[in-house]
């Protein structure tokens, strides 16, 4: 007498973590240095937070 076979069951593949922004380093935000004067537009020491272009804030390469 036969039996029926059990079905194989397949695992899924892990999800990869999505590659970090190289500019921001994942976080999604750069620093900027502060400029000042109309004309020249000096910089300071001062730096002020800035959404990173590269990825758009998310913190993950588009690539």
């Amino acid at each position: 007498m036969a039996t029926a076979k059990k079905p194989v069951t397949r695992r899924a593949a892990p999800v990869a973590e999505p590659a970090k922004c190289p500019d921001c380093k994942g976080t999604g935000e750069i620093t900027e240095t502060v400029r000042v004067g109309a004309r020249k537009g000096r910089a300071t020491t001062d730096q002020q937070a800035a959404l990173c272009l590269t990825c758009l804030g998310a913190g993950q390469a588009l690539d």
